[in-house]
């Protein structure tokens, strides 16, 4: 079984930065794929960032490639998401998710491959 749970998000202007990160507990976390998924109000949850277990693989959406960084310590039970240059059209509430396919490389976008998420954390990014 894995928790877990995400924390650093805020209010924050357009431009700026945010730094997510998700605490996991039980052992098996540093071997799952780990990923980042976002919900808008009214819009469908999407698929942000992914990282195979040992950081060798990893996937973005077009949206924030280039802007976001998905990192995990797996010494720490924790994953992260660097968000840089936020817009508004960044704002959403953002999950966590791991996926129970211990040492798989491949990073998959779809929500339905994850079997834990976290509450998730409330991102606003004002113009």
């Amino acid at each position: 079984q894995v928790q877990l749970v995400e924390a650093g998000g805020g209010l924050v202007q357009a431009g700026g930065s945010l730094r997510l990160s998700c605490a996991a507990s039980g052992r098996t976390f540093s071997t799952y794929p780990m990923a980042w998924f976002r919900q808008a109000p009214g819009k469908e949850r999407e698929f942000v960032a992914g990282m195979s277990w040992n950081g060798g693989s990893t996937l973005y959406s077009d949206s924030v490639k280039g802007r976001f960084s998905i990192s995990r310590d797996n010494s720490k039970n924790t994953v992260y998401l660097q968000m840089n240059t936020l817009k508004p059209e960044d704002t959403a509430v953002y999950y966590c998710a791991a996926a129970s396919s211990p040492f798989r490389q491949r990073i998959e976008p779809t929500g339905s491959v994850y079997d834990y998420w976290g509450q998730g954390t409330q991102v606003t990014v004002s113009s």
